[in-house]
């Protein structure tokens, strides 16, 4: 069975171990096996880092969450996890909700420019990654029609 990292801030939430276990069991669905950043049992930050790293190694995908998280950009742990996997040579599917281009999205005040190359996401990870518009269902559903 082929296995699927996980990835995105859903392990901030207050319920995250449950969301893991329905997002799990929507890669079982599909005929996957899900790997949850939540799956390890680590009690420091080296241990999260090596467990998670561990997982991704070990996966064949890896899906990612990327919509806005506390701004404009993804989660900067899940932006680690997807250059990782790529590293890593894997295939990774992102999936957001934000369709428009970032230059359309994101207001910046602090003088910095917006690129403008008509992706929703920064470069590095739209020219790495296939985008999916919507949510993990989507994601699950391009891998399993496409092969990845």
């Amino acid at each position: 069975m082929k296995k699927i990292y996980l990835a995105g801030p859903q392990v901030f939430l207050s319920d995250a171990k449950a969301v893991g276990e329905k997002l799990k069991a929507m890669c079982k669905e599909f005929g996957f096996l899900g790997l949850y950043p939540l799956d390890n049992e680590c009690n420091s930050p080296q241990d999260i880092y090596r467990g998670n790293t561990e997982l991704i190694k070990s996966c064949d995908y890896v899906i990612a969450d990327v919509n806005a998280f506390r701004g404009f950009e993804p989660d900067s742990g899940t932006a680690f996890e997807i250059g990782y996997a790529i590293a890593l040579g894997k295939t990774v599917v992102v999936y957001t909700n934000e369709t428009r281009p970032m230059i359309e999205w994101v207001k910046d005040n602090n003088g910095y420019s917006v690129e403008d190359f008509g992706y929703p996401l920064n470069l590095m990870i739209a020219c790495s990654s296939k985008i999916v518009h919507g949510g993990a269902y989507e994601a699950l559903e391009y891998i399993k029609n496409t092969g990845g």
